[in-house]
């Protein structure tokens, strides 16, 4: 019988386990549904203990029925956890990715003059977005983390870090996911003593960093002990997923975010227009130049559950279709700040160019154009700074959407490419566990095997009209980052 591999995605909206073959193809699945908590203006919080709870749930139903040769993990990034060494207990809420409580906070380390420092050990920008300064802050308001701190009790972890922890008891992440706690010296793939001390942060609580792929830890949770080989944050891995594992290759994760990522080679790349560089993948190491937008799906599910024009995600389209243009609409989804190219930690959102003829299908297709102006404006910093993709492969359960992929493509002016499986962020984390067991010899052969293109959107719209659109989002992203005022909550 042919090997399986199981991914265990963990993202922000959702917990998943699903086996894949070596073909790539999806063999099982299983899910389940996280809830953030927004307890102040600009704060996300998660519980971790609900987060692995679930987790165990998922994996636990997929190893029941499947016999499966390794594990490969893959997560949402810069969300982080504190937990007790001893007891294995989560001691305070995860802070997610998305929560800009450490504002001020962050505006202090640019005034202070630390951003090139940062920019350079970490190719990371100044931003409340990454996992540092929410480490700093629990330390100075949480008094269960200090305390654990001081009695040398505490574990602190990305969510990789921590499931994995759970899994086999081991306290290790690897250098992709470690590249984006603004803590790694990019270049050496190893915590940064220098940006330990300038964030006052004990070395002491961070996981050890291991490559991206090779034998990790083991658990023996599920009966007979499996090997975990594989771990990336989730664009990382999405981008494996994708095959783009050559200079220049460029996919766009639409999930709740929307992260643009860029094959850079095999040395951290520098970046004029405030886009990011990461880590990308080990044996042989890489890189990405990154962008990456805060709302992407999370709108749609703002409009279901906060504002009810929706029943379901997938009504989208149809509603989409339903007029000719958005009627004057554009919509900036600011919720959580503007990212890239901007960094803007206190933009909020900003419906503008209603009018009284502006209905429910105006208001959803503004939301869904919003996905291709956000890619539009990443990929012309891309090109500025000399990454220029000649298509861009889309992934992500939003682009199960035909309507949206079009767009994407006509907003783009460039050629877009949908995967033959859309979950590329599990399949990446499978062709990592993969290579890690043995079973492939490295990811180019990896990715010829199991990664596969489905279906091609050429761009249709005229290229005047495809102009007049991005004048009038530039126009709406101008009055979002105008006259921006702090909010309540933001202390640091």
């Amino acid at each position: 019988m042919e090997p399986l591999v199981l991914a265990i995605d963990s993202g922000t909206g959702s917990t998943r386990a699903l086996a894949f073959d070596l073909a790539g193809r999806l063999v099982d699945s299983a899910r389940a549904e996280l809830a953030p908590q927004f307890p102040q203006p600009g704060w996300v919080e998660q519980d971790a203990a609900d987060i692995w709870r679930k987790t165990l749930v998922v994996a636990g139903t997929l190893l029941q029925r499947r016999r499966v040769a390794a594990i490969g993990l893959a997560n949402q990034r810069e969300t982080i956890v504190f937990w007790s060494r001893n007891s294995g207990e989560p001691l305070a809420p995860a802070i997610v990715w998305q929560d800009r409580r450490t504002a001020d906070y962050c505006d202090r380390l640019r005034a202070d003059g630390h951003e090139p420092l940062l920019q350079r050990k970490t190719g990371l920008v100044v931003d409340p977005y990454f996992s540092a300064s929410k480490i700093r802050w629990a330390l100075d308001h949480w008094p269960d983390v200090r305390a654990a701190a001081d009695r040398g009790d505490l574990a602190v972890g990305t969510i990789d870090s921590w499931i994995l922890c759970k899994l086999s008891g081991v306290h290790l992440t690897d250098a992709s996911n470690a590249s984006r706690t603004q803590l790694m010296d990019l270049h050496k793939a190893e915590w940064s003593t220098e940006l330990l001390d300038l964030f006052g942060i004990p070395g002491a609580i961070l996981p050890a960093i291991a490559p991206t792929a090779g034998l990790l830890a083991e658990t023996r949770l599920f009966g007979p002990p499996v090997p975990i080989t594989g771990m990336a944050g989730d664009q990382q891995a999405a981008t494996i997923g994708q095959g783009c594992l050559e200079r220049g290759q460029a996919k766009c994760t639409y999930g709740t975010g929307l992260f643009l990522l860029g094959n850079a080679g095999g040395a951290p790349p520098k970046s004029g227009n405030r886009l990011l560089a990461t880590f990308l993948a080990s044996s042989p190491q890489c890189y990405a130049l990154e962008g990456s937008a805060f709302v992407g799906g999370s709108a749609v599910q703002w409009l279901r559950d906060r504002l009810r024009l929706i029943a379901h995600a997938d009504d989208t389209e149809a509603l989409a279709r339903s007029v000719p243009d958005s009627g004057g609409v554009t919509f900036v989804p600011a919720f959580n700040g503007l990212g890239a190219p901007w960094w803007e930690a206190r933009a909020r959102g900003t419906l503008a160019g209603l009018s009284g003829g502006t209905g429910i299908a105006h208001i959803v297709r503004a939301t869904l154009e919003a996905m291709g102006q956000q890619t539009a404006d990443l990929l012309e910093a891309f090109r500025a700074d000399g990454v220029a993709p000649e298509t861009l492969r889309i992934d992500g359960g939003m682009v199960k959407n035909q309507w949206l992929c079009q767009d994407i493509a006509d907003s783009c002016g460039l050629v877009v490419e949908r995967p033959a499986n859309i979950e590329t962020t599990a399949l990446g984390a499978a062709m990592l566990a993969a290579v890690g067991i043995g079973l492939f010899p490295g990811l180019q052969q990896a990715a010829a095997a199991m990664a596969h293109t489905g279906r091609r959107f050429e761009p249709m719209l005229a290229e005047d009209a495809r102009q007049r659109r991005r004048a009038n989002w530039k126009r709406a992203i101008a009055q979002t980052r105008a006259g921006i005022e702090p909010q309540a909550g933001e202390s640091g």
